[in-house]
């Protein structure tokens, strides 16, 4: 199995569930793969031959690394004859109130979700079984996500950011991510896009509750706000349906039960 990304947050976690698995792996991060090098990521994953290649790479605010790296690592897979699994997001939908499926059509509104919806085409456009996994805010408990910093930054005073009321989403422990994508490595006949989230639809507030308490802080004193005062344009409510993945055996912990709650 060849990791791009394997040094970022979910990488790190992917190696650790690939090693349990027994896969060899080839753990590449930024700066031992440049993935925008087309010539290089050819020769390396060609050279290579891995069986399996997941993408994780990306750089939120770096169209060339998110839409072109994606192709050359999906154009490189092909080649070699590996199963592409690609990392993808639930901001590529704009936001409703009941939760989007696989056959929902993806209207993102941001920068970072059009560039992601647009990685998923080139993906499919290069490989022709590739597997795009949606998923939502990340976290953890051996180590933490950005978001879980927010929270602590916040909480020691060392920021003044505020968590929205209004905002969405369905969580995931990386760590569930991680075993789902080695499952699903072994899984040729599941190809397409597949949503792998949380069960529950929890706002950003809750969410930074939830992890101040757990971090040992007073929840009481986490600062909110809404989109609305904050004058910012993104998704409210962005809700990933998950059927197919538990029709598959996969599924993610709740927020009270990853957290020993």
């Amino acid at each position: 199995m060849l990791i791009t990304g394997a040094s970022g947050f979910l990488g790190r976690h992917l190696v650790e569930a690939s090693e349990a698995g027994r896969w060899e792996l080839l753990a590449e991060s930024s700066g031992s793969l440049d993935i925008r090098q087309r010539a290089r990521v050819m020769d390396h994953i060609t050279t290579w031959k891995p069986n399996v290649v997941v993408h994780l790479a990306y750089r939120r605010d770096d169209r060339q690394v998110i839409v072109d790296g994606t192709r050359n690592v999906a154009e490189a897979a092909a080649a070699a004859g590996a199963r592409l699994i690609h990392l993808s997001t639930d901001v590529v939908f704009a936001g409703r109130e009941r939760p989007y499926t696989e056959a929902d059509h993806p209207d993102a509104t941001s920068d970072y979700g059009r560039w992601k919806l647009e990685a998923e085409a080139v993906a499919r456009q290069m490989h022709a079984e590739v597997l795009a996994i949606r998923t939502s805010l990340l976290y953890g408990t051996e180590r933490l996500a950005p978001i879980q910093h927010d929270v602590a930054r916040v909480m020691a005073g060392h920021s003044r950011m505020q968590f929205f009321t209004d905002e969405y989403r369905c969580p995931a422990h990386a760590a569930d991510l991680a075993a789902a994508i080695v499952t699903l490595a072994d899984r040729r006949d599941v190809t397409g896009v597949l949503h792998v989230a949380g069960p529950q639809t929890v706002s950003r507030a809750n969410l930074a509750h939830a992890f101040a308490g757990w971090l040992g802080y007073d929840p009481v004193g986490v600062p909110t706000t809404t989109l609305v005062e904050s004058g910012l344009h993104r998704p409210g409510t962005v809700a990933l349906d998950t059927s197919r993945a538990e029709a598959l055996g996969i599924r993610c912990r709740s927020l009270e039960e990853a957290l020993g709650r």
